[in-house]
Protein backbone atom coordinates (compact mmCIF):
# COMPACT_ATOMS: atom_id res chain seq x y z
CA UNK A 1 0.00 0.00 0.00
CA UNK A 2 1.59 3.45 -0.94
CA UNK A 3 1.88 5.75 1.76
CA UNK A 4 2.02 9.36 1.33
CA UNK A 5 3.20 10.01 5.20
CA UNK A 6 7.08 10.73 5.32
CA UNK A 7 9.41 8.64 5.93
CA UNK A 8 9.90 8.01 9.89
CA UNK A 9 13.43 8.29 9.72
CA UNK A 10 12.88 11.71 8.91
CA UNK A 11 13.86 14.32 11.63
CA UNK A 12 11.32 17.13 11.71
CA UNK A 13 13.91 19.30 10.91
CA UNK A 14 17.22 19.33 8.85
CA UNK A 15 20.76 19.73 9.69
CA UNK A 16 20.46 22.78 7.56
CA UNK A 17 17.88 24.57 9.69
CA UNK A 18 15.19 24.32 7.26
CA UNK A 19 12.03 22.81 8.60
CA UNK A 20 10.30 19.20 6.66
CA UNK A 21 6.99 19.88 5.48
CA UNK A 22 5.07 16.27 6.26
CA UNK A 23 2.52 17.60 3.74
CA UNK A 24 4.89 17.97 1.15
CA UNK A 25 3.64 15.04 -1.41
CA UNK A 26 -0.08 16.28 -0.90
CA UNK A 27 0.97 19.74 -1.88
CA UNK A 28 2.58 18.74 -5.01
CA UNK A 29 -0.02 16.42 -5.88
CA UNK A 30 -2.06 19.65 -5.48
CA UNK A 31 0.04 21.95 -7.62
CA UNK A 32 -0.38 18.99 -10.30
CA UNK A 33 -4.26 19.21 -10.03
CA UNK A 34 -4.27 22.94 -10.53
CA UNK A 35 -1.70 22.94 -13.18
CA UNK A 36 -3.64 20.43 -15.32
CA UNK A 37 -7.11 22.50 -14.58
CA UNK A 38 -5.01 25.58 -15.74
CA UNK A 39 -4.13 23.42 -19.53
CA UNK A 40 -7.85 22.32 -19.64
CA UNK A 41 -8.85 26.01 -19.45
CA UNK A 42 -6.02 27.05 -22.08
CA UNK A 43 -6.97 24.04 -24.42
CA UNK A 44 -10.49 25.12 -23.74
CA UNK A 45 -10.06 28.51 -25.05
CA UNK A 46 -8.19 27.45 -27.94
CA UNK A 47 -10.67 25.15 -29.27
CA UNK A 48 -12.82 27.86 -28.72
CA UNK A 49 -11.00 30.32 -31.27
CA UNK A 50 -10.93 27.65 -33.23
CA UNK A 51 -14.52 27.32 -33.27
CA UNK A 52 -15.44 31.08 -33.78
CA UNK A 53 -13.22 31.22 -36.85
CA UNK A 54 -14.46 27.82 -38.23
CA UNK A 55 -18.76 29.35 -37.88
CA UNK A 56 -17.94 31.08 -40.68
CA UNK A 57 -17.56 28.54 -42.79
CA UNK A 58 -21.13 27.03 -41.75
CA UNK A 59 -22.22 29.74 -44.26
CA UNK A 60 -23.96 28.76 -47.50
CA UNK A 61 -21.40 29.27 -50.24
CA UNK A 62 -24.24 31.78 -52.28
CA UNK A 63 -24.85 34.29 -49.38
CA UNK A 64 -22.44 37.04 -49.47
CA UNK A 65 -19.83 37.49 -47.16
CA UNK A 66 -18.26 40.41 -45.83
CA UNK A 67 -14.66 40.42 -44.67
CA UNK A 68 -16.08 40.26 -40.75
CA UNK A 69 -13.80 40.61 -37.93
CA UNK A 70 -14.76 37.18 -36.34
CA UNK A 71 -11.53 35.64 -37.00
CA UNK A 72 -9.66 38.41 -34.99
CA UNK A 73 -11.81 36.94 -32.14
CA UNK A 74 -11.13 33.58 -32.69
CA UNK A 75 -7.23 34.57 -33.35
CA UNK A 76 -7.49 36.17 -29.86
CA UNK A 77 -8.96 33.51 -28.08
CA UNK A 78 -6.19 31.06 -29.50
CA UNK A 79 -3.49 33.52 -28.33
CA UNK A 80 -4.86 33.81 -24.88
CA UNK A 81 -4.82 30.32 -24.20
CA UNK A 82 -1.41 29.39 -25.54
CA UNK A 83 -0.19 32.64 -23.27
CA UNK A 84 -2.10 30.42 -20.55
CA UNK A 85 -0.06 27.62 -21.22
CA UNK A 86 3.03 29.25 -20.98
CA UNK A 87 2.09 31.06 -17.53
CA UNK A 88 0.63 27.63 -16.23
CA UNK A 89 3.18 25.85 -16.76
CA UNK A 90 5.81 28.89 -15.02
CA UNK A 91 3.45 28.70 -12.06
CA UNK A 92 3.71 25.16 -11.69
CA UNK A 93 7.44 24.91 -11.61
CA UNK A 94 7.52 28.47 -9.26
CA UNK A 95 4.95 26.81 -6.55
CA UNK A 96 7.20 23.26 -7.15
CA UNK A 97 10.28 24.95 -6.15
CA UNK A 98 8.65 27.36 -2.81
CA UNK A 99 6.84 23.80 -2.18
CA UNK A 100 10.10 22.18 -2.16
CA UNK A 101 11.60 25.18 0.23
CA UNK A 102 8.67 25.50 2.37
CA UNK A 103 8.16 29.32 1.25
CA UNK A 104 4.91 29.36 -0.57
CA UNK A 105 2.73 31.92 -0.34
CA UNK A 106 -0.54 32.18 -2.53
CA UNK A 107 -0.10 34.63 -5.64
CA UNK A 108 -3.18 36.81 -5.88
CA UNK A 109 -2.05 38.71 -9.00
CA UNK A 110 -1.97 35.71 -11.05
CA UNK A 111 -5.68 35.30 -10.10
CA UNK A 112 -6.43 38.98 -10.59
CA UNK A 113 -4.96 39.00 -14.69
CA UNK A 114 -6.57 35.38 -15.58
CA UNK A 115 -9.85 36.48 -14.46
CA UNK A 116 -9.64 40.08 -16.63
CA UNK A 117 -8.65 38.14 -19.43
CA UNK A 118 -11.27 35.44 -19.59
CA UNK A 119 -13.95 38.63 -18.50
CA UNK A 120 -12.65 40.80 -21.63
CA UNK A 121 -12.91 37.75 -23.82
CA UNK A 122 -16.31 37.02 -22.61
CA UNK A 123 -17.21 40.46 -23.63
CA UNK A 124 -15.55 40.32 -26.80
CA UNK A 125 -17.66 37.48 -27.45
CA UNK A 126 -20.77 39.09 -26.20
CA UNK A 127 -20.23 42.09 -28.47
CA UNK A 128 -19.28 39.75 -31.63
CA UNK A 129 -22.59 37.70 -31.31
CA UNK A 130 -25.23 40.84 -30.63
CA UNK A 131 -22.90 43.05 -33.89
CA UNK A 132 -23.74 40.42 -35.54
CA UNK A 133 -26.87 40.58 -37.56
CA UNK A 134 -29.68 38.27 -37.46
CA UNK A 135 -30.25 37.52 -41.95
CA UNK A 136 -26.76 36.50 -41.47
CA UNK A 137 -27.17 34.38 -39.04
CA UNK A 138 -30.92 32.69 -40.60
CA UNK A 139 -28.55 31.76 -43.63
CA UNK A 140 -26.23 29.36 -41.33
CA UNK A 141 -26.75 25.60 -42.60
CA UNK A 142 -25.92 22.68 -40.53
CA UNK A 143 -25.50 19.61 -42.23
Amino acid sequence: MLSLRPKPSREASSTSGQRFNPNRVRDHLANERTYLAWMRTAIALLGFGVLIVRLRILQPPFVPQPPGTGWKLGLVFSLVGLIMIWFSAQRYFTIRRNIERDTYEPADGWIAISTLALMLLGVGVVYYVFSVPLSALSNVIIE
